[in-house]
């Protein structure tokens, strides 16, 4: 029998030079997408993308090789250049990744927290009567 020869396809990547990138910092885990103009992703990376596994995803380390990484792909093959960055949630090691994208060889536009904030809280429980 012959085999059957798969035909190897070419997939053009765009060339883009301004860009988002999205941290999400949280204690369990650092996710960072980079996205275009348009909130479509074009690379991403984690703890487990970056061989960190259990405790040692949620450290500041972690979040600065995940931003590198991330930023890396983006640069490697959408020549991107320039990037705005959105942090969501407060822990310490957002900071890293933001020191990770700028050792990733990008230019950083602008920074936004993008966290969430209750705009008055939950319902309080109700009082016990005796």
């Amino acid at each position: 029998m012959a085999k059957k020869i798969a035909k190897k396809s070419k997939k053009t990547r765009k060339v883009i030079e301004v860009g988002q990138a999205h941290i999400q910092a949280s204690f369990n885990n650092t996710i960072v997408s980079i996205t275009d103009e348009k909130w479509n992703v074009l690379t991403w990376a984690t703890g487990w993308s970056a061989w960190f596994k259990w405790a040692r995803e949620a450290t500041p380390y972690a979040a600065q090789v995940i931003a590198e990484q991330a930023i890396q792909k983006a640069v490697s093959l959408h020549w991107m250049k320039e990037v705005t960055v959105y942090v969501k949630w407060i822990w310490v090691w957002r900071e890293q990744a933001i020191r990770g994208l700028l050792s990733g060889g990008v230019d950083i536009k602008a920074i936004f927290d993008i966290t969430p904030i209750p705009h008055n809280g939950c319902r309080k429980k109700k009082v016990r009567k005796l």
